[in-house]
């Protein structure tokens, strides 16, 4: 394991440029777990009256009012997208890239890459994010920040309902205002998300062909066609390039880029301390 550290470390300071893709195993070694200790502390009153598992469970649920929705939303949107990770990992990623020539690709959609100093102008947030509501319908395809809101939400709540006049609706069409979530065909790809599709389309141009490293974090198998499988292909049509995977109980590569590629099987977190060490 010490050795594979070392060989990945000696890569991404060495390499001309370093893609980043980050899943949700990246935030689960930050801290950000959606059942347990955390669950029952911040969403007990639900579990008590509908049993849930886990957030997930809670964040489909069709609730018969609106506002008891966003009273469970709100909490969700808080605790996920405003609080900062319990554990220090994305803060410890940036200080080993900073420096170096990054971008990111991630289907998270929590925003901790920003909130731990990546530039922003580096990201590419592809399934949306968690500070922002669109219109449910939608009647047209903007976004808008939603912090202020969802704070007051929090704050407001009584009896795992918000008042009335706290429902966001649209300011078109006056609907029922929904997240910005990637879920179903309702999602808005609105200018920013476009502009920083073009920002990462941008990266790729300038170094598929170049000395880039594929640095794979975190990333299932749940939506393998936006990171994974795109990482490998890359990696296979450039004899430059080296894919690097740090995933505990779910790192491999196929063998077509196995002699170019640093498969890492331990905690995220570790791994990055021990390659700042």
């Amino acid at each position: 394991m010490k050795n594979q550290i070392a060989q990945a470390r000696e890569k991404l300071q060495n390499a001309e440029a370093i893609l980043i893709g980050a899943g949700a195993g990246l935030s689960t070694a930050a801290g950000f777990l959606y059942n347990g200790e955390r669950f029952h502390k911040y969403f007990d009153d639900f579990i008590q009256k509908y049993h849930f598992r886990n957030m997930y469970e809670g964040g489909f649920y069709p609730f018969d009012t609106l506002e008891e929705h966003w009273a469970y939303w709100s909490r969700y949107i808080y605790i996920n997208r405003y609080l900062e990770p319990p554990k220090p990992v994305y803060r410890q990623l940036y200080r080993l890239v900073k420096d170096r020539n990054y971008f990111v690709l991630t289907t998270n959609v929590d925003h901790c890459f920003q909130k731990a100093g990546f530039a922003r102008e580096r990201l590419f947030y592809t399934q949306g994010d968690y500070g922002l509501f669109q219109c449910s319908t939608p009647c047209h395809f903007n976004t808008y920040d939603n912090e202020t809101r969802i704070r007051h939400m929090v704050d407001e709540q009584r009896d795992m309902r918000i008042p009335t006049k706290l429902i966001p609706r649209c300011p078109v069409c006056h609907k029922p205002m929904s997240m910005n979530l990637r879920s179903d065909n309702t999602f808005v790809q609105d200018e920013g998300w476009e502009r920083h599709a073009g920002y990462y389309a941008h990266f790729l141009e300038q170094y598929r062909n170049g000395d880039i490293v594929f640095l794979e974090l975190g990333v299932g198998y749940n939506t393998p066609g936006i990171i994974k499988y795109p990482f490998w292909q890359m990696t296979e049509e450039n004899e430059k390039a080296t894919y690097i995977c740090i995933n505990q109980g779910e790192a491999m590569a196929p063998d077509e880029i196995a002699n170019r590629s640093i498969i890492i099987n331990a905690n995220i977190g570790e791994v990055i301390e021990e390659m700042l060490n």
